[in-house]
């Protein structure tokens, strides 16, 4: 970074931040509608069986799980649940639910709704567990398996047994999927419950446009107190460039995704303010290790060492990402720097095709992400690089692409031999991203393992990961699966990208989450 771009970025940050300390300590206004202008639309809005960032976007305001997240951390705080407790040997949680609470149809919050809104993804006999599609989450976290039993035990106390220990569960259990919703309007939907949204949270649902807009509406009565917002209104528009114009002119206030190159004449728009962090992230292009020849490690190997990945990060995202190595990011505990990644080396990527036995290289196809995601900001400019790079090694990769509830729907069925995809932390543990990623139990169809990846090596590593509790031995066991996962690489691990949102000025006390779009609860529009 050169020494006058540094010095414009960081008088551009002391601005944003003195801008954003300033509405914080201002009163927020009461009223006004939000316009969110954001890549793509959501595919459904029940939040069990939803598993796609712009489907949580939404349904992290109308609903509340039993814990949350606090604002700006990683770390949990009293949600639905206003207090709990564990036993000595970590296989007990019990859950104190708060009282006087109302879903937005009227009909109340109690330890009834918890056990419905839970136990109809974990109990196979319960009458809504086949309504509506596979809860998998909880079958891709590993919920399915070291889940025992829900329980009530009085109309405000919960009680959940695990088989095993599992470190990571006080945070699993604040995800989006394993929401709480409204059995009243489950019953009445069942399987349309998904455009009829009902759960307790900020905002009420009022109106789905497919492929144009989602609206929310206050809920004044939210226990947690009222949002300053009236109405917020989630725009689909796919491309970046139309977006940005929206945004100056004032047609939205707030948009995710912008075209690197567009980054420049942003930060020189007096009316626009960029807010970023780093993201907890990586997009990569997964192997279907099902289909030939993509099954031969040498063959992976050679697609990694075909792909300039490094040309790629600079041209496409312009300094908002960094080559992956790993599959877990950067910021992400465990981490291990020391993995040296597989350099770019066409000729390399040569030896490896022909010692493979292809030596005229393949045929083959490459799935094209058909909206811009954290991890993947142009997915159409993504596959255009990696297919004239694999064309230089004799890997002929014909571009498919699909509309966004398809391409996943298709790719979890592995219909594809290479697909991108990504994954941004719904928890800050490795176990998020090793498990739903890497494990063989997310390689069962639909898969959250688009490698189709099945090594009982890994699996065992990350069970035992799980089920122990001393951050010390679980680093050293991810460190080993990051060696594992190295060694057969399922992926090319593509880029860590930067969170980023850019704001109309009028938009007030909006900071970013590392895994959640829970901040829409505290914005406010200055008049």
């Amino acid at each position: 970074m050169n020494e006058q771009y540094l010095h414009h970025f960081t008088v551009v940050m002391l601005l944003c931040f003195i801008s954003v300390a300033h509405a914080a300590n201002s009163d927020p206004i009461i009223g006004g509608t939000l316009i969110f202008g954001r890549g793509g639309d959501s595919i459904g809005l029940d939040p069990g069986h939803e598993e796609d960032g712009e489907s949580f976007k939404v349904c992290e305001n109308i609903y509340d799980t039993l814990v949350q997240y606090k604002d700006e951390s990683t770390e949990v705080e009293p949600g639905l649940a206003e207090s709990w407790e564990t036993s000595d040997d970590g296989l007990t949680w019990r859950f104190h639910l708060r009282k006087g609470v109302a879903f937005h149809d009227g009909t109340p919050f109690n330890a009834d709704a918890v056990l419905f809104s839970l136990n109809r993804q974990h109990d196979p006999n319960h009458p809504f567990h086949n309504v509506g599609g596979p809860y998998i989450y909880w079958s891709h976290t590993g919920l399915a398996e070291i889940v025992d039993t829900i329980t009530a035990l009085d109309v405000y106390t919960i009680q959940i047994t695990l088989k095993r220990p599992y470190a990571p569960f006080i945070y699993t259990i604040a995800m989006t999927p394993f929401s709480i919703v409204s059995p009243n309007a489950l019953r009445k939907w069942k399987e349309d419950f998904t455009n009829h949204p009902v759960g307790t949270g900020p905002f009420k649902f009022a109106r789905w446009d497919r492929g144009d807009k989602v609206v929310l509406e206050v809920n004044k009565d939210y226990w947690g107190g009222r949002a300053p917002l009236d109405r917020i209104i989630f725009r689909s528009i796919p491309d970046n460039s139309v977006r940005l114009i929206e945004l100056q002119n004032g047609s939205i206030h707030a948009m995710e995704f912008p075209n690197p190159d567009d980054l420049p004449q942003i930060r020189e728009d007096p009316a626009l303010q960029i807010i970023e962090q780093p993201g907890m992230n990586v997009g990569y292009l997964a192997m279907n290790m099902d289909k030939k020849p993509l099954d031969t490690l040498k063959v992976r190997l050679a697609v990694n060492h075909a792909i300039n990945k490094h040309d790629i990060i600079t041209h496409l995202y312009q300094g908002m990402g960094v080559p992956a190595k790993n599959p877990i990011p950067p910021t992400m505990w465990s981490y291990d720097d020391s993995i040296e990644e597989y350099t770019y080396s066409p000729e390399k990527a040569k030896q490896l095709l022909n010692d493979a036995g292809y030596p005229n290289g393949f045929d083959t196809t490459l799935w094209a992400l058909p909206v811009p995601r954290p991890y993947i900001p142009d997915g159409q400019a993504l596959a255009a690089a990696i297919q004239s790079d694999l064309r230089r090694v004799g890997i002929n990769a014909k571009i498919v692409t699909f509309d966004w509830g398809t391409y996943l729907a298709k790719i979890k069925n592995g219909e594809h031999d290479m697909a991108m995809l990504g994954w941004s932390a719904d928890l800050g543990d490795p176990d998020n991203f090793f498990y739903y990623l890497l494990s063989s139990e997310a390689a069962q169809k639909p898969a959250g393992n688009i490698a189709f990846y099945r090594s009982d090596e890994m699996q065992e590593i990350l069970v035992q990961a799980q089920s122990i509790t001393d951050q010390a031995k679980r680093t050293e066991l991810y460190k080993k699966a990051q060696a594992i996962f190295h060694r057969d690489m399922p992926w090319v691990p593509l880029a860590h990208a930067k969170q980023i949102v850019i704001i109309n000025k009028k938009v007030q006390n909006l900071k970013l989450h590392p895994t959640t779009w829970k901040y829409f609860r505290q914005i406010w529009l200055e008049e």
